[in-house]
């Protein structure tokens, strides 16, 4: 162990877990506004600069591999399909009263508790893991990629069912409001009521 290895430690954080740390905390408020705002398009503009921090946080810590899954998939393709099924519905720009139902305090507390129970069954998970830091990497690019489409493969076949369902159920509603909006059709040699209306006076 040489001297500077062995002056590190807790106070002595080294640039990338500052820059880890930080990061971490721009991504975390982004997720928090997310949530809070009442304003559809710049939640879905902000869950984009929420999946950016996160993929910055897996080149932190050299996965590359997940990184670069992380900007395809969910930034380039989950994210792109939430902001036209958004412009598909026609949601409104500016603030929705509709995207508050007043549950607030329920949510959060469902929210803490899986919250919870998510870090309790990591923290139980990676007990006994340790992972030697200053060894060679554990897994390569193929590794990685031969674990997540071998066993992970289902998840992600379920996730495209659900982008597909979501993409059409928006193309539904678009279709459905365009038929509300439509005016009603006038049979040839009736009179609208406007008409009568004139024909009165």
């Amino acid at each position: 162990m040489t001297l500077a290895q062995a002056q590190h430690g807790f106070l002595s954080p080294t640039g990338v877990e500052i820059a880890f740390l930080l990061v971490g905390l721009v991504t975390f408020g982004a997720a928090l506004v997310t949530v809070t705002t009442r304003q559809l398009v710049h939640a879905a503009l902000w869950l984009v600069v929420t999946l950016g921090g996160l993929a910055v946080e897996y080149l932190l810590l050299t996965a590359e591999f997940i990184a670069w899954v992380q900007v395809l998939i969910y930034v380039g393709s989950v994210v792109v399909l939430l902001l036209f099924g958004l412009m598909l519905t026609k949601a409104p720009i500016g603030r929705s009263p509709d995207a508050d139902s007043g549950n607030r305090w329920a949510a959060l507390t469902v929210a803490i508790a899986a919250a919870a129970a998510l870090v309790w069954v990591v923290v139980d998970a990676f007990r006994t893991t340790w992972i030697d830091l200053d060894g060679p990497a554990a897994g390569s690019t193929k590794v990685t990629g031969a674990s997540l489409f071998q066993n992970w493969v289902l998840p992600f076949e379920a996730l495209s069912v659900l982008l597909l369902a979501a993409l059409v159920g928006a193309i539904v509603l678009s279709r459905k409001a365009k038929a509300d909006d439509a005016p009603a059709p006038t049979l040839p040699g009736t009179r609208t009521n406007q008409a009568d209306k004139e024909g009165a006076r």
